[in-house]
């Protein structure tokens, strides 16, 4: 998105340059940007997803979310990073310096170097989602969440492959799905460097964003039950199920079919109950062929055939 005053500031570097005065014209650029930041305006808008900023470096940085371009690299194992700070953060790995962080959750007691990053942390123990979409009313903690959400909606996907022109709504998507091009095995364990890119276990397949949950993932291998209800010390493998379990003790009920107000504490039953309003059977016997709305229901009729 083209204004005057980008314009401006683009033409003033160009001027600068030509005459022997770049500097110059860098410091009329970077005092239009820093009055355009002081006053919150955001003139730079990205061509992909339409989102806008203050400055023209915070465009080009977030530009790498679409290209998938990372110029810096790690000179010990050749890692490569979109941003300059990400890869001097990595490099403490190797070092072995400690990273600074000021901002201490008193819950889990988990620490961060911003507080910003923290009251988003926060979210995850106190069940907050102040992002809301406007087509469905589904709520999230971030807004980079919600607007990765919004694609369903929309069905862009901004993501393609060059090998196969195959298209996808989240970069993370795009990344797994190149794997089956090139091979890569980006998780390491460890334990015996031993490198994957799916579960041991299973082989259920994971992306780069999904490395959280093949952690919790493996859960469902070793049993690890991290989670702890206190009205019952029952122990969960995830914080989504603690969560659906507390409303055993609370009674809440925050989903409520639209059809006839009645309300559920889990979004699978209110899913399950709307069958008896749509007439959905998705659970199809293989041997007879007879559908059902409910899966248990398919699993007891299942019986008459065995016995």
């Amino acid at each position: 998105m083209a204004t005057s005053d980008n314009m401006q500031g683009l033409d003033d570097v160009r001027r600068g340059a030509a005459g022997g005065s770049a500097w110059q014209g860098e410091r009329r650029e970077d005092s239009g940007e820093e009055s355009r930041r002081e006053k919150g305006v955001k003139v730079y808008r990205c061509e992909e997803c339409s989102r806008q900023f203050s400055r023209l470096h915070n465009l080009k940085t977030h530009m790498r979310t679409h290209t998938g371009e990372k110029p810096y690299r790690c000179e010990e194992c050749s890692r490569q990073f979109s941003r300059l700070h990400n890869l001097k953060t990595h490099m403490q790995t190797h070092t072995g310096e400690t990273i600074m962080k000021c901002f201490r959750c008193e819950e889990c007691h988990k620490q961060f170097k911003l507080m910003s990053n923290l009251k988003r942390h926060m979210r995850t123990h106190t069940g907050e989602k102040p992002y809301r979409c406007e087509e469905c009313s589904r709520q999230f903690t971030g807004l980079g969440n919600l607007n990765l959400h919004m694609r369903t909606h929309t069905g862009q996907k901004p993501y393609r492959c060059e090998e196969c022109s195959k298209q996808f709504s989240q970069l993370g998507h795009l990344k797994a799905h190149i794997r089956t091009h090139t091979g890569e095995k980006p998780y390491r364990c460890e334990e015996c460097s031993r490198q994957f890119s799916e579960c041991e276990e299973c082989s259920r397949k994971f992306s780069d964003s999904e490395l959280s949950s093949l952690k919790k993932h493996m859960r469902t291998h070793t049993g690890e039950k991290p989670y702890r209800c206190e009205g019952c010390s029952r122990q969960f493998s995830e914080l989504s199920s603690l969560k659906k379990h507390i409303r055993t003790h609370t009674g809440e009920k925050p989903y409520r079919c639209e059809g006839c107000s009645r309300q559920f504490s889990r979004l699978d039953h209110l899913k399950r109950h709307m069958q008896t309003h749509t007439g959905e059977k998705p659970y199809r016997c293989e041997q007879c062929s007879r559908q059902f709305s409910e899966q248990a229901t398919l699993k007891t009729h299942m019986r008459t055939h065995t016995q």
